[in-house]
C-alpha cells in the first residue's frame, strides 16, 4: 500500500489517537503479511535450488574417502521420517520468504514509528532500511563461509571412527540459526545508532561502558551461535565490536556537527556585525 495514504498527523508533527495507531499498525501488519506469503510462494517454487544451495557447505567438508551417502558428489541428507521432505520444504519456503520480505519488513516497522520522530530523524529512513538489509546479507554470507569451517571443526572433534549423516531437519535448523546469529549480529550498530539519533543512548555512555561491552559481545556471541566453537565465536564478535567501535566515532561526527550547527546559527548576522562596528 503507498505511504502516501498515511495519516496526515504524520505530516502535522506525528501525534495520532490510540485508534489511529492501531489502524496503522493493522495497515503495515497486512503489507509484511503479503510479502511474507509472496516471498513463501517464490521459495516453494525454487525449493530444489535453494536447498542445493543450502547444502553446499556440508558438501564441502564430505570425506573424500566416504562411501554411498556420504560420498562425494553425493552429500545427500538422511531421512528418517516419511514426513519430513514436506515438513523440510515447508521450512526452507517459510525461512527464504522471510529473507526475501526482509526489506519490506524493515520498511514497514521503520515507517511506523517514523511520526514518533523529529523531522530531522526521519530523513534516515531510507538509509536505515538499505544498510540494516545490506548489513542483514552481509551477515548471512558471512555465516555461509563460516559453516564449512564450524562443520569441519565438529567433525574432527568426534575422531575418524564417526561418519556424519545429517538428517535434513536438523542440518537445516543449523543453517538457520547460523544464518540468523550473524545476520542479527550485523544489524548491531543498526541499534546503536538509532539509539544515538533518538538521545536513548548517548554516545559518551557508549565510550565509556567500551571494557563491558567487548565482554558482553563475545558473551552474545557464544549464546546465539549454534556450534559455540572458537573459531565461530571470532568470526562474529570480531566485526560486532568493529561495528561498536564504528557507531562511537559516527556518533562523535554527529555531536561535533550539531556543535558546529549551533555556533553558525548562534553567530550573529553580518548585517548586524557591521552595525555593530559602526555604533
Amino acid at each position: 500500500m503507498n505511504d502516501a495514504a498515511a495519516p496526515s498527523e504524520e505530516a502535522a508533527g506525528g501525534r495520532m489517537t490510540l485508534v489511529e495507531h492501531l489502524a496503522e499498525l493493522r495497515r503495515r501488519l497486512i503489507v509484511c503479511m503479503v510479502a511474507l506469503a509472496g516471498g513463501f510462494v517464490v521459495c516453494w517454487v525454487f525449493y530444489p535450488q535453494i536447498l542445493d544451495f543450502l547444502t553446499a557447505p556440508y558438501c564441502d567438508v564430505v570425506s573424500p574417502d566416504a562411501e554411498g551417502l556420504d560420498a562425494p558428489g553425493k552429500c545427500r541428507l538422511l531421512v528418517l521420517d516419511p514426513l519430513e521432505p514436506f515438513a523440510v520444504r515447508v521450512s526452507v519456503a517459510g525461512y527464504g520468504g522471510a529473507a526475501l520480505a526482509m526489506p519490506v519488513l524493515l520498511w514497514q516497522a521503520w515507517r511506523f514509528i517514523t511520526p514518533a520522530l523529529f523531522p530531522r530523524e526521519r530523513r534516515h529512513t531510507a538509509g536505515f532500511v538499505i544498510v540494516a538489509t545490506l548489513l542483514f546479507a552481509g551477515g548471512v554470507a558471512l555465516a555461509f563461509w563460516t559453516i564449512p569451517r564450524a562443520l569441519g571443526f565438529l567433525a574432527e572433534l568426534g575422531g575418524d571412527d564417526l561418519v556424519s549423516f545429517f538428517s535434513p531437519r536438523r542440518y537445516l535448523s543449523f543453517v538457520v540459526k547460523m544464518a540468523l546469529a550473524f545476520g542479527l549480529g550485523f544489524e548491531f550498530p543498526i541499534l546503536l545508532i538509532f539509539g544515538q539519533i533518538t538521545g536513548l543512548i548517548p554516545t559518551s555512555t557508549l565510550q565509556r561502558i567500551r571494557p563491558w561491552a567487548a565482554v558482553g559481545i563475545v558473551v552474545v556471541g557464544a549464546v546465539i551461535t549454534p556450534t559455540g566453537d572458537p573459531f565461530t565465536l571470532l568470526i562474529l564478535s570480531g566485526p560486532m565490536y568493529a561495528f561498536y567501535e564504528l557507531s562511537i566515532l559516527f556518533g562523535v561526527a554527529r555531536q561535533r556537527r550539531a556543535e558546529r550547527e549551533e555556533a553558525a546559527e548562534s553567530a550573529p548576522a553580518p548585517s548586524e556585525r557591521s552595525a555593530a562596528d559602526t555604533s
